[in-house]
């Protein structure tokens, strides 16, 4: 019974504490493979016509109940307004009570500006839908005090009156480019929903995000095309929502079709455990003068805080993305053509 009060007492201390944190939403350590999801004034913002994103998220691998988070979107680059239209859908299951939210929004972004910076803006406007599994539940009349759960057993507890949960939620964000420096900012949830199963009211809290980029050329001189060119690009990016806030700070290598990256993960007070993240990102040209290309990316978190390595096994994630131009494609107008875009930083 000894070897099993560590991971008991890791998982009731990980439940608590999602309990308490007001639903935090789940942050990726690649922010940069799923920038919908990062800020809608992203959307559009890329070389080609069309984009498809799809990002995986398994975190504390070895923990009792699942931390799973997937993401994908596709979005649309409109040249004559410098932006675009897009969708995303989100889903996140948490937990041995399968604790799962799915949403899917619809973004739009346009930009103003010139050769010499670019300023855009984006909105979001979708659904979310949000199921528990009461089943799964375990309450204090199944536990006996001297062994434990008693399997089979059923709780004489009610069950809350609603178990599903659909509700309309929005956002907006802002994006600034000049020259080797990008700044953006976003907040989620703007009209705060109620995401209660029992009836009494409970706000999703606003979650604030800013991010800033900055590209470095290591060979300023040379009069290569910036696809053969070296760049680091430092990043940070802040998260905040009610009292849990959350930041990275790290930085890129970057070389023809290798990204590389170093990252150190705070969790502040509330936000959770910090971690270093290594990621590594390939670009597969398919067709280079078509601008057609796939992004693999794949990353590790290695906790550094109480939530060490041997007892969560870390977090990794997947992403995949695809660009391509569309055969009906004019070459007439391109809004700021020429002009530093967000995507020249990732």
């Amino acid at each position: 019974m000894r070897k099993l009060y560590r991971p008991c007492i890791l998982w009731i201390t990980m439940i608590l504490a999602g309990l308490t944190s007001f639903a935090q939403d789940h942050m990726y350590s690649q922010f940069f493979n799923s920038p919908l999801y990062l800020n809608p004034a992203l959307t559009g913002q890329f070389e080609g016509d069309l984009r498809m994103n799809l990002i995986y998220r398994n975190q504390f691998t070895s923990v009792p109940g699942s931390f799973n988070y997937l993401s994908g979107s596709i979005d649309l680059n409109i040249p004559q307004f410098g932006g675009g239209v897009g969708l995303l859908f989100t889903h996140s299951s948490e937990g041995t009570a399968y604790l799962s939210t799915n949403n899917i929004a619809g973004t739009y972004a346009y930009s103003i500006g010139s050769q010499d910076y670019v300023l855009s803006f984006g909105l979001q406007a979708g659904v979310s839908n949000r199921t528990l599994d009461w089943s799964k539940l375990i309450f204090g009349d199944q536990i006996d005090p001297q062994f434990g759960y008693i399997p089979g057993s059923v709780s004489a507890a009610d069950p809350a009156p609603f178990n599903n949960k659909f509700y309309f939620d929005s956002g907006a964000g802002i994006n600034f480019v000049a020259g080797e420096f990008d700044i953006g900012g976003a907040v989620q949830h703007l009209n705060q929903p109620n995401e209660s199963f029992t009836g009494i009211p409970a706000k999703l809290p606003m979650r604030f995000t800013g991010h800033a980029s900055y590209r470095w050329d290591l060979s300023p001189d040379d009069n290569n095309d910036e696809d053969q060119k070296s760049f680091i690009i430092p990043s940070v990016v802040f998260y905040k929502q009610s009292t849990a806030q959350s930041y990275s700070i790290g930085f890129q290598y970057k070389r023809t079709n290798i990204n590389a990256g170093l990252w150190y993960r705070g969790g502040g007070v509330d936000g959770g455990p910090s971690a270093i993240v290594v990621s590594l990102i390939f670009d597969i040209f398919i067709n280079k003068d078509g601008g057609e290309k796939v992004r693999l990316g794949v990353s590790h978190d290695v906790p550094v805080s109480s939530l060490n390595y041997s007892n969560t096994s870390g977090t990794s994630e997947v992403s995949v993305g695809y660009v391509t131009t569309l055969p009906s494609r004019t070459d007439t107008y391109h809004k700021f053509e020429g002009a530093r875009r967000c995507y020249d930083f990732y």
